[in-house]
C-alpha cells in the first residue's frame, strides 16, 4: 500500500482505538513492514502538532492520537459540561452512589435508590465514568467504582477530594440524601 494510504489507515486505527496501539499490532493489521509503519508514524508526527487539534504521541513501541495540549481548557470545558448537561437525574444519582460508596454491587445501589439501575449503570460504563470489577465475595456479580476518567473530568486527583466525602462515604447519609431528592 502506498504511503498516503498507509498513513490514512494508521490514523483511522489510532482514532478508533482511543488507546495506545502497539507498533507490532499496526504491522499485523495493515500487512506492512515495521520500517514502513515507523516511517509513516514519523511523517504523521511532523504533520500533526502545532496549529492542529491532534498530536501523535509515541512512547517506546506504542502510538496514540491525543488532543493538542494547547486546547486543554476547551476540551476540559466540553467534558465537564457533558457530565452536567447530558446525564439524567437517575444517572447522576447512581454516579453519586458509586462515587461515595464504591466499590458497590448493583443490588446495593438498587436498595438505596429503590429502582432497577441496570440500564443506568450500562450508560455510565459506556461513558467511561464507572468501571466494573470482579466481586471477590460473589463470582456471579460485579462491583462498580468510579473510573479514572471520572476523576479527570472533574479535575480531581483523588476520590477523597469529592465534597463532604469523608462524612458521606462512611455512614448512611448518602442514602438519605438520594432519597430526599
Amino acid at each position: 500500500m502506498d504511503q498516503e494510504k498507509l498513513k490514512a489507515v494508521i490514523e483511522s486505527i489510532l482514532f478508533v482505538s482511543g488507546e495506545p496501539v502497539k507498533i507490532d499490532r499496526l504491522v499485523k493489521i495493515t500487512g506492512s513492514s515495521k520500517p514502513e509503519i515507523e516511517n509513516a508514524l514519523m511523517i504523521m508526527q511532523g504533520e500533526y502538532g502545532e496549529g492542529r487539534g491532534l498530536v501523535l504521541v509515541r512512547k517506546e513501541e506504542v502510538a496514540q492520537l491525543a488532543t493538542n495540549p494547547e486546547n486543554a481548557t476547551f476540551v476540559d470545558a466540553l467534558l465537564k459540561s457533558e457530565i452536567q448537561e447530558h446525564l439524567s437525574p437517575a444517572a447522576l444519582e447512581v454516579l453519586s452512589i458509586v462515587a461515595y460508596r464504591g466499590p458497590i454491587a448493583r443490588s446495593e445501589i438498587e436498595a438505596i435508590r429503590g429502582v432497577n439501575c441496570s440500564f443506568t449503570l450500562r450508560a455510565l460504563l459506556m461513558r467511561g465514568l464507572v468501571e466494573r470489577v470482579d466481586n471477590p465475595k460473589d463470582n456471579r456479580g460485579y462491583l462498580y467504582k468510579v473510573s479514572i476518567d471520572f476523576l479527570k473530568v472533574l479535575g480531581l486527583d483523588s476520590i477523597s477530594k469529592l465534597p463532604d466525602w469523608e462524612n458521606l462515604s462512611k455512614d448512611g447519609r448518602i442514602d438519605s440524601v438520594i432519597k430526599e431528592t
